[in-house]
């Protein structure tokens, strides 16, 4: 319903605009010349091209992101990997430490161990 009354008013705007526009002009686009296009025409097509444009610029701009959010994803994983070989390493030198304290021969046993 809100996407109608969007409409709605964007037609009304333009049909309002069109009504005070439609003076003939020339456009010159570099090599070509275009004569005689109402003055509505070249103010909405404007507008098209320029939203185009920021779409354009939007989704490459998302794209880049996209790709930086994934590498910054693969770093944490590996930082995740290496925090918990590290973690697996300390607990077995805690239990070489407590052998060695203890002065036994038999390997501790940890219920909790990794």
């Amino acid at each position: 319903m809100l996407v109608l009354i969007l409409l709605l008013v964007v037609g009304s705007i333009l049909v309002y605009i069109s009504k005070f526009n439609f003076g003939l002009v020339s456009v010159n686009l570099g090599f070509y010349i275009i004569n005689n296009i109402p003055l509505f025409y070249v103010i909405v097509g404007s507008i098209v091209f320029g939203l185009i444009l920021s779409y354009l610029a939007y989704l490459f701009h998302s794209i880049f992101i996209s790709y930086t959010i994934r590498s910054k994803n693969h770093e944490i994983k590996k930082n995740k990997e290496e925090v918990l070989d590290l973690t697996k390493q300390v607990h077995q030198l805690e239990l070489e430490k407590e052998k060695i304290k203890n002065g036994s021969d038999s390997e501790p046993t940890d219920k909790n161990a990794l």
